[in-house]
């Protein structure tokens, strides 16, 4: 069976896409047949794998809006046999103008993917940096999230309505949708506020939280890691490009807990 994945906060720059994309990459190298939604009109899953945005012939801005079917915009990764990615462009920034008003708005998604779930293991939803129509048809659509949750300032500022827009989906929309966990990312463990921010997840949170089998007692966090950073810009997930740095052992770590409870 096949479990649908958001990745989401309302937050931008905590690490939503290093989280989609990474933890997309991880689960293919292990065998299981991945599909990645670029579902941010800023396509930076997109550009991440090498993707150049005028050269796609077709995204999900058009198997939204009916001229194309999801089978059309999925495009095989170079290198990763088991991870095949569905496209974003700017086109999607109109999608509440265009399409979410005109139907029947938040099942959208959902019912554009029904016909493919049964191809795949895992679909990865990388969602964009707001709670709107975006978010909602992602979340209607999945059946968990996984929250990015920066270890900074402000970290757990709209959490609240983050819950509560899950929450109200999961009473109306999608009885199913469970939140998988949330994720510390930026971490850095000689920073006084990073040590912080942790231990007020663990207080508030630690039944969501990721358990690291490698540490006994510790969480998988996501450490600021320069070859993480980095791994965009040569068009690869951080498991191609430095499969043992931090980041990488990181999400790696994500996916075989993932993978044991499905």
């Amino acid at each position: 069976m096949c479990e649908v994945i958001t990745i989401a906060n309302q937050k931008g720059g905590v690490g939503k896409t290093t989280t989609a994309v990474n933890l997309a990459a991880s689960l293919a190298t292990s065998e299981k047949r991945v599909l990645l939604i670029d579902f941010d009109p800023q396509a930076n899953a997109t550009t991440t794998f090498g993707i150049r945005r005028n050269e796609v012939q077709a995204d999900i801005y058009h198997v939204l809006g009916g001229t194309k079917n999801i089978s059309q915009a999925i495009i095989q990764l170079k290198d990763l046999e088991y991870l095949h990615i569905v496209p974003s462009s700017i086109g999607l920034a109109g999608f509440e103008k265009d399409f979410y008003k005109k139907n029947n708005g938040q099942t959208i998604l959902r019912n554009k993917i029904e016909d493919i779930k049964d191809e795949y293991d895992f679909i990865i939803i990388d969602s964009p940096p707001a709670l709107g129509a975006l978010t909602v048809n992602a979340l209607v659509a999945s059946n968990s999230v996984i929250v990015p949750i920066q270890c900074e300032f402000y970290a757990l500022e709209g959490l609240a309505q983050l819950l509560n827009t899950v929450k109200v989906i999961k009473d109306t929309s999608n009885p199913n949708i469970v939140i998988r966990g949330f994720l510390p990312t930026m971490y850095v463990g000689q920073h006084n506020l990073s040590r912080q921010v942790l231990e007020d997840l663990s207080q508030h949170f630690g039944d969501k939280l990721f358990p690291d089998s490698k540490k006994k007692g510790e969480y998988i966090i996501v450490p600021r890691n320069v070859r993480l950073a980095e791994s965009p810009s040569f068009g690869k997930p951080i498991l191609f490009y430095d499969a043992k740095s931090s980041g990488s052992v990181a999400y790696q770590n994500l996916a075989e807990f993932i993978l044991k409870g499905a």
